[in-house]
């Protein structure tokens, strides 16, 4: 069994000063496949103080600086991309193909769409020509804590590590405890680049923990989570006592809107978006509201898609998905599976309990519910498992009603080959973010929500900006 215990701080790998052992579990066997300890608070005030120490030198350093350390990161993450993706299927169950193409795969794309943001982006200019001696300067926040999700770990390590480092500011990265193993290899890559001693630091702890204690740090200027609504409101609350900025990706429950015109596998990629990552991912489209001239038919689709989703163990070949990545989360799954039967939606195919011959993992049974009513917990809940829940609607303006009916605003997805119907409704489905006729966004756009899906954007110039102070200075000397 694998020891993760030390922690990476100012530059070296170094045992813990008052933490605690934690098993990590392999979700396809229950098994436990490593150990690293949660870090206590002298941890945490080790790793901030190191990150503020670096501070100074680093916030100065040039563009050419940073993006030649981004690049040095990009050829070293490339070269241990395998060892990354064998990871995160260890950890939290994606099945190895999927790590290698996907979870693997974002942390390179996101680094390339980074360095092209950095290239270029302009630091200080003036307000305006006709106010040449006001100048408007971008500068690092300061010392970031970085608090990142299990469920795609590289995908949102980069997001957060890369602009950080790019706009001069210095960090603590908490990975969850629920997928750390890759953390700890991202940890020895940003060494083998070459970072700068203290610049980028490392720990492993949980929310009530680690967590906590970076949220209300007074030597922290910036939090950056993504996880849960509910640890954002928390982090927030802890947050507010040294008026700390606090960036927040949270939950989302989207909707995918499919009108009777749309491309006839429309559903079955629905299903497949939905499903993929085992339902693990908060920009799924996890509410399928379709018209009702094509309901019965979509439902019959969506059954046939559901069962030929196939379910197996994470280190096994192929396109399946594989297991839950906890006991907490497999429950969890389970008790709204039973919830949607209780509240009188129709079980289309699925429900409690494993697949047949899977009788050990957090495994879950494809699952899709039809003839549900936006009141339903399946409806205004994030499930966080491959849980589809379908509804009728009658008119463009149901539709959007019903889609804006949510705490949630992450994602949405438009099914339509009216392109002025879908250019209408995008414009008026309250979300950070809407996906047309399964047509993803370019690369470096904003990845973000409104509502209880969060405050914040990640990716390319936005997510630089996320880190940056602006300041306007009056009298500058012109040449």
């Amino acid at each position: 069994m694998k020891d993760a215990r030390n922690f990476y701080i100012n530059g070296k790998w170094v045992a813990p000063i008052d933490g605690r052992d934690f098993p990590v579990i392999d979700p396809s066997t229950e098994e436990a496949i490593a150990t690293i300890s949660l870090g206590g608070e002298q941890d945490t005030d080790a790793a901030v103080a190191s990150a503020r120490a670096a501070f100074p030198t680093w916030r100065k350093s040039t563009k050419a600086d940073r993006l030649e350390l981004m690049n040095n990161i990009l050829d070293v993450y490339q070269r241990r991309a395998d060892d990354l993706a064998q990871a995160i299927s260890d950890e939290m169950g994606a099945p190895i193909d999927m790590s290698r193409t996907q979870q693997s795969g974002t942390g390179s794309y996101h680094l390339k769409a980074f360095i092209d943001a950095l290239t270029d982006f302009g630091f200080e200019a003036p307000l305006r020509a006709a106010n040449p001696d006001t100048r408007i300067i971008h500068e690092p926040i300061g010392v970031c804590a970085l608090i990142t999700p299990w469920n795609w770990p590289m995908n949102q390590i980069v997001l957060k590590v890369i602009p950080a480092l790019a706009t001069g500011c210095t960090m603590v990265l908490k990975p969850s405890e629920q997928s750390p193993l890759s953390g700890v290899l991202f940890s020895e890559i940003m060494h083998e680049a070459g970072v700068p001693t203290g610049v980028y630091n490392m720990l492993n702890g949980d929310g009530p923990g680690v967590g906590s204690q970076l949220s209300r740090h007074r030597d922290v200027d910036m939090v950056s989570f993504t996880g849960s609504t509910r640890a954002g409101k928390a982090i927030t609350i802890a947050g507010a006592e040294t008026i700390k900025r606090v960036s927040l990706e949270l939950g989302g429950k989207g909707a995918n809107l499919v009108f009777a015109d749309a491309d006839p596998k429309a559903v079955k990629q629905g299903i497949i978006r939905c499903f993929n990552n085992t339902g693990q991912s908060c920009n799924a489209p996890t509410r399928m509201l379709v018209e009702r001239a094509r309901y019965e038919q979509a439902v019959d689709e969506a059954r046939a898609a559901a069962e030929a989703t196939s379910v197996n163990a994470a280190a096994e070949a192929g396109r399946h998905i594989g297991p839950l990545v906890s006991e907490m989360q497999f429950n969890k799954v389970q008790d709204l599976i039973q919830k949607g039967i209780d509240e009188g939606a129709r079980l289309v195919t699925g429900g409690v309990g494993r697949p047949e011959g899977l009788n050990r993992g957090y495994f879950v049974r494809p699952t899709v519910f039809a003839d549900c009513t936006n009141d339903m917990q399946i409806m205004r809940e994030e499930i966080f498992g491959p849980v589809l829940s379908m509804m009728p609607f009658d008119s463009e303006e149901e539709a959007i009603a019903i889609a804006n009916d949510t705490d949630y605003g992450l994602t949405n997805y438009i099914q339509t080959t009216d392109p002025e119907r879908a250019r209408r409704v995008a414009r008026e489905l309250r979300s950070g973010m809407v996906d047309i006729n399964g047509n993803a966004r370019g690369s470096g756009a904003p990845f973000g929500g409104m509502k209880q899906s969060g405050n914040g954007r990640e990716g390319g110039v936005w997510g630089l900006e996320e880190f940056l102070e602006i300041r306007a200075i009056g009298g500058w000397p012109v040449d």
